[in-house]
């Protein structure tokens, strides 16, 4: 019996429209719960006469819900976002320049912002923007190593299945293939030396298939 082959086309995950509600949802109420922990903090050490530690009264709580959102918004991978600095990003312009000696590929990209991703870049820079990197460790204000903790405690929140954080980058690329953007500007933006690479999002785009065989149609009528 002959054997089957082996279907060598990517399982590309991203985010339903309800799994996208419920990741901003939980991103909100983890914040929700950071203010409500810190406020019953300061009442317990009042009681004990004890001094307070300052209300989390700034637009993100943490690091995890902006770089979430700039995630989402520009299909950075992990690495390049835990080396981004402030220095990359330029909000007058709305662009962040990813460099070459943080990126897969080794050369620089630039990519626009969403009026999304600029909001929350100049809200956080406003509370963070002292510090060389965007994203600085809040435990030593070094480069991040690893978020595993709390993107598990964030999928676990929001009820999503099998979703890791490199999947906000398929995600991202896969919103522009569904918005009918082309490949080659897709493969651009994310950094891809190869277009093959970026070909793994072209079965989103059924239309512009269907719309070069509707072609045939005037093409081989007699």
């Amino acid at each position: 019996m002959k054997a089957l082959k082996t279907d060598n086309a990517p399982n590309i995950r991203y985010l339903s429209d309800g799994e996208r509600e419920r990741l901003y949802s939980a991103l909100k109420t983890r914040q929700d719960s950071q203010r409500t922990a810190r406020r019953r903090h300061n009442a317990w050490a009042s009681q004990r006469k004890m001094n307070s530690i300052p209300l989390l009264s700034m637009t993100y709580t943490d690091y995890l819900m902006p770089l979430v959102l700039v995630a989402i918004n520009t299909g950075m991978r992990r690495g390049e976002l835990f080396d981004l600095r402030w220095s990359d990003v330029s909000l007058s312009s709305k662009l962040i320049s990813v460099r070459g000696e943080t990126t897969k590929s080794g050369y620089t990209r630039h990519i626009p912002l969403t009026d999304e991703a600029s909001s929350c870049l100049a809200e956080w820079k406003a509370a963070n923007g002292s510090r060389e990197l965007v994203f600085p460790s809040p435990v030593n204000g070094k480069r991040l190593d690893n978020i595993n903790s709390s993107w598990k405690g964030l999928m676990k929140r929001a009820q999503i299945e099998n979703f890791r954080f490199h999947d906000l980058r398929h995600h991202f690329a896969s919103s522009l293939v569904m918005r009918g953007v082309d490949l080659n500007t897709v493969r651009e933006l994310l950094g891809h030396r190869d277009l093959k690479t970026t070909l793994c999002y072209a079965h989103l785009a059924p239309e512009h298939k269907a719309a070069a065989i509707s072609m045939l149609n005037t093409s081989l009528s007699p």
